[in-house]
């Protein structure tokens, strides 16, 4: 295998450091844009589920994923406008804390702690800027600003289908006691994962969707 992943607690000191350092940076970016923009942020993925991996081989450490959720005022702003906002104010504080200047991806904005001495990756945070909303029939959905390469554009997309029937899918794979499965399958999954760009919040889902579909999850009984 590539890496040598393996689970680590959210409780743990090293780990409880790291997320609170992440949440205070987070306020202070609130404090730095509150005259342009307002927003709220969750965390999600591997820290809400208990789910934190860390590699004992190379120099990959865990990671936490954030969403960062903006206000109404996001109308006044590009999508490329946002993005560049938070990547700049986001910057100027976690700098100080000793993580390195935020790097953009398709999807997220990236902040990453370094053992400099020992070149490797203490941890790291993915950010996905997102909007949720509700059309007048009650649909809830969410947008993520992407940005595709290829043009060099900026935009609000939807998430896929897939994203949304995401909690239905874990509930029903615990409810069929195949939660040690699926976090063996993902486990595995990571360690031969040698993408890059593949963060662990779609590891995550594509683990899932195929746990579901090799023990005939049906859409039909949502």
């Amino acid at each position: 295998m590539k890496h040598d992943f393996c689970y680590i607690s959210k409780r743990d000191p090293e780990v409880q450091k790291a997320y609170n350092n992440i949440l205070i940076i987070l306020k202070k970016v609130q404090v730095l844009l509150r005259k342009k923009f307002t927003f709220r942020f969750d965390v999600v993925g591997s820290y809400k589920r208990n789910m934190i991996t860390h590699d004992q081989k190379s120099n990959v450490g865990f990671d936490f994923d954030f969403d960062i959720e903006i206000s109404d005022e996001r109308d006044e702003y590009t999508p490329k406008q946002i993005k560049n906002m938070l990547q700049c104010a986001i910057g100027t504080v976690c700098v100080k804390y000793g993580y390195d200047y935020p790097e953009g991806s398709t999807r997220v904005l990236t902040i990453k702690m370094k053992d400099t001495k020992k070149s490797r990756i203490i941890h790291s945070c993915d950010f996905a800027i997102v909007n949720n909303y509700i059309e007048g029939n009650g649909y809830e959905g969410q947008e993520y600003i992407h940005f595709d390469k290829k043009t060099g554009h900026y935009q609000w997309c939807e998430q896929p289908n897939g994203y949304y029937m995401l909690p239905e899918k874990i509930d029903w794979i615990k409810g069929q006691r195949l939660w040690t499965d699926m976090r063996n399958l993902y486990i595995d999954k990571k360690n031969k994962n040698d993408n890059p760009n593949l963060h662990s919040r779609s590891i995550f889902a594509i683990t899932v969707n195929e746990i579901c579909q090799k023990n005939r999850f049906s859409e039909d009984e949502y």
